[in-house]
Order: C-alpha cells, then structure tokens, then sequence
C-alpha cells in the first residue's frame, strides 16, 4: 500500500499547495481558506489542530479524500 501524502501533522499550507482539490475539500470539511490567509499563522496549522480548534471537521474523511485525489 502506497504512503499517504496527507496526514493528521500536514499543514493547511500543504493541502492547498499539495492538491489540486485541497481547498474545496477543506472547505467541504468545515475550513474557509478564502482568498488568501487572512491570519498568517493559520496556513502553518496542522489538521490536527484546526480539528482540534474546531475550525475543521472529520479529518480522517478529509485525509482519505485526499490522499485519493
């Protein structure tokens, strides 16, 4: 079985540079990245901690539509 791309520790950043379907599927999952990081930290965040933060929902199903995408 092939390594995952994304994981629980992948920043917002990675996810949205790293697949081409990052940003709708974030946003599907709860996680508005706009137009832009209005707060800059908050592109260095790991999934983790947006879930933990709330600001992102079931991460484990995120991960699998990525990791598919």
């Amino acid at each position: 079985m092939p390594e995952a791309r994304f994981t629980a520790d992948s920043t917002i950043r990675d996810v949205v540079e790293g697949s081409e379907a990052g940003q709708r599927l974030l946003f599907e999952h709860g996680y508005d990245v706009g137009n832009g990081f209005v707060d800059v930290m908050s592109q260095y965040q790991s999934l983790r901690d947006a879930a933990r933060g709330g600001r992102l929902r079931d991460v484990p199903s995120l991960l699998d539509e990525l990791n598919r995408a």
